[in-house]
């Protein structure tokens, strides 16, 4: 038998400790929400727990209804506003929602191209700045962020997230809500995030999605529920409840994840709002009959606000009258919401500042950050003979393919009020650049179908050029919610119009703007510069310009695994070893016969123009006690001529344990600027709770024994070291 660390801390993970969050114990305010259920009807109750996409005035008037989700817009949230707060008995403030989720006017990377900056900082301030803009337009709650782990990029959501890892996705979780809910939200730029979609929404099936889950509570706990438990550390005010199945309960109807681990392990005091008419879909589900059995299934579980659905309205009060649901357990989630508005200050503010609307959505300073964040988040997959970046003194350049002239699609999926001609264009931002007599275009074809008939305009000005920039993807509407694939390479006859610019011989460098990880091993293969821009939002086109001709020097690295084939999917860098690790010499291991195990680019891999040496991994010490730490160092020196970012990250590995463990797990990461031959000392330091998982009884232990640790540019490099935990 193996012995266990006695520690405090391990205690401490599986019951959570969390920081004051909106709806944190505030006696004054309890006393108010008291006050003011013991005056309302069961309706009004219900009421409460009642959200809606469509302007309903008769129910506001009413009482019965305590959202909206889709109205925006100051004048129009005011009237509906009005009509609650001096028209109903009550008076209660309604709260309007959004799906703000990378940008409300001003659009920034779709989530998982910023995460590629591994800057959570920077993600603060974008998610600052669409509060900003959403508040100006009367939102004061946003369906964001999402934090769902996405291993299998067949799902159209992963472009939501922040990729594969979990201690990565906590980061950017952490980040995001302290972002939109800033100091307090009291303030009028401050708006409600909302974690979703709660559990393990990420994981379905074949990556179709609202497809069915069907996971160990081990790897739930391990991998898919860091990143909520950091949003609820950091204080955000709401949940949202998945559509999926979980190992056989709806994540809607599922009381294991929304009470006993949210409330009762997490301490969570927020509330829990469904996802669109999922209470409903739980009769569809076969958990439920009726919709008077999906509303107690539901309440009972923990969801308290139905999203655009009557299941609530309609069947809670006479529920409460017969004696299936107890008047408690409708007064706590009322309690719930009502803490969130009287946080949000909604009982003393309730309108938006019209305005405010006019100066705030767009501005120059949001435009800034914009650009900012879209350069931080591009990552450059290949640059053989540093073909990047190009001179501006290049005397033709052929820019060719169905994106690079696109705006809407630069948008990406969910893009809020994003209007296409806010947005700059990589066309107009390459002429901006270096001059428009310079740039030719040529679409080739477009996105989708087969249509070739364009290509031979395309070579023909390829042959003409110094330079072929080729900008391929998808369109923004081929990620997203309800957008699976299952094929992952380029759509259409993109693939074919490459191939007949790069016969040109002339040099090609192959722009990517997707939401997803793609296949594209023949592009991999043989185009010599490719740089992946995902859907950058308004300043995209700027952006990519700044980066090709150098006047940006890319240091995103990619967080999440590119397949070579979608056959390997689902693919990712913290996989479990196996009794038979994968070998090219030894057919009965865990490998494939037909392509390498590997993916075709890894997780935390890009490159720079710029290159850097890691030398010199120092350990503090190689053994560390089960209530102490450890501090890991190494040298991280610029070789070029060339000031660049580097992102530095710490994995570690614990060899033998109780049960398995990934090959690699994500430990620590820093972003760091050098300029030429400068030398800067990384330091990390690992402490007890960093080791541990979740054991055979799943409770968080921390087990003596041997670990490896890196310091590394990528999953599969760097400098390794080892040390040895030890109880005393």
């Amino acid at each position: 038998m193996r012995a266990f660390c006695n520690l405090a801390l391990a205690t401490l993970l599986s019951s959570g400790l969390v920081f004051a969050s909106p709806a944190a114990t505030d006696t004054d305010t309890d006393r108010k929400v008291a006050a003011l259920l013991a005056k309302m009807t069961l309706e009004e109750k219900a009421g409460q727990l009642t959200q809606y996409a469509s302007p309903k005035e008769q129910l506001a008037r009413e009482g019965r209804v305590g959202s909206f989700l889709n109205v925006v817009g100051a004048d129009k949230v005011n009237a509906l506003q009005k009509v609650a707060v001096e028209q109903s008995r009550l008076g209660v403030p309604l709260i309007f929602a959004y799906d703000v989720i990378h940008g409300y006017r001003t659009i920034f990377p779709i989530p998982l191209a910023e995460a590629c900056s591994w800057d959570p900082d920077l993600a603060e301030q974008t998610a600052a700045v669409a509060a900003k803009e959403a508040t100006a337009a009367g939102i004061r709650w946003t369906f964001a962020p999402m934090v769902d782990i996405a291993r299998d990029s067949r799902w159209g959501r992963i472009a939501e997230g922040s990729g594969e890892d979990p201690f990565l996705g906590a980061a950017f979780a952490r980040a995001r809500v302290r972002g939109f809910q800033g100091a307090s939200l009291k303030e009028p730029t401050s708006v409600v995030a909302c974690a979703k979609h709660y559990a393990a929404y990420g994981a379905a099936e074949a990556g179709r999605d609202y497809n069915t889950v069907d996971i160990s509570v081990k790897t739930l706990r391990e991998v898919y529920l860091p990143p909520f438990k950091a949003a609820v550390d950091a204080g955000v005010g709401t949940l949202m409840s998945a559509f999926n199945d979980l190992n056989g309960t709806p994540a809607s109807a599922n009381r294991f994840t929304l009470t006993e681990v949210l409330r009762n392990e997490w301490g969570f005091r927020g509330f829990v709002v469904s996802d669109w008419r999922a209470i409903a879909e739980l009769m569809v589900h076969g958990i439920a009959a009726t919709p008077a059995q999906a509303a107690e299934r539901a309440l009972h579980a923990g969801v308290d606000m139905d999203m655009e659905g009557s299941i609530y309205l309609q069947n809670l009060p006479q529920l409460v009258r017969e004696g299936k649901i107890p008047e408690s357990a409708l007064d706590e989630a009322v309690r719930r919401i009502l803490r969130i508005k009287f946080a949000l200050g909604l009982f003393e503010h309730p309108y938006a500042d019209p305005d405010r609307e006019k100066s705030a959505l767009l501005a120059n300073e949001h435009r800034q950050l914009a650009r900012e964040a879209a350069r931080k988040s591009i990552v450059l997959l290949k640059n053989d003979q540093n073909l990047l970046p190009l001179s501006k003194a290049v005397n033709s350049v052929a820019v060719i393919g169905p994106l690079a002239d696109s705006r809407s699609d630069l948008l990406g999926c969910w893009p809020g009020q994003g209007h296409a001609e806010d947005v700059v264009s990589m066309l107009e931002g390459l002429k901006g650049k270096i001059g428009p007599e310079k740039i030719h275009f040529a679409k080739g074809c477009n996105i989708q179908g087969n249509d070739d008939s364009g290509f031979a305009d395309a070579v023909k000005l390829a042959q003409e050029s110094d330079v072929a920039i080729v900008v391929l993807g998808e369109s923004a509407g081929m990620s997203g919610e309800a957008a699976s694939r299952v094929f992952l390479g380029l759509p259409g006859v993109q693939e074919d119009l490459l191939k007949a610019v790069h016969a040109t011989g002339k040099p090609i460098i192959l722009v990517l703007m997707n939401g997803r990880p793609l296949t594209i091993p023949w592009a991999a293969q043989h185009v010599p510069a490719i740089l992946e821009t995902w859907q950058l939002g308004v300043e995209a086109g700027n952006a990519i310009a700044d980066t090709l001709f150098g006047d940006c020097n890319p240091g995103g690295k990619l967080t999440t695994s590119f397949p070579r084939s979608v056959g390997q999917v689902p693919i990712y860098y913290g996989h479990k070893n196996t009794g038979r690790p994968p070998s090219d010499t030894d057919k009965y291991t865990s490998r494939y016969l037909d392509s390498s195990h590997t993916p075709l680019f890894p997780f935390g891999f890009g490159l720079s123009y710029s290159q850097f040496e890691y030398r010199n991994l120092k350990l503090s010490a190689d053994k560390m006690r089960c209530d102490g730490s450890i501090k890991v160092s190494a040298d991280v020196t610029n070789v070029s001529l060339r000031e660049g970012d580097e992102i530095v990250q710490l994995y570690i590995r614990g060899l033998v344990a109780s049960t398995t463990r990934p090959v690699k797990e994500l430990k620590g990461f820093q972003r760091i600027s050098l300029r030429p031959g400068q030398t800067r000392t990384v330091e990390f330091t690992l402490a007890a709770q960093d080791l541990g998982c979740y054991d055979e009884n799943l409770k968080y232990v921390v087990e003596p024994g041997p670990f490896k640790v890196w310091v590394a540019p990528n999953s599969v490099s760097g400098l390794e070291a080892g040390f040895e935990l030890v109880d005393k």
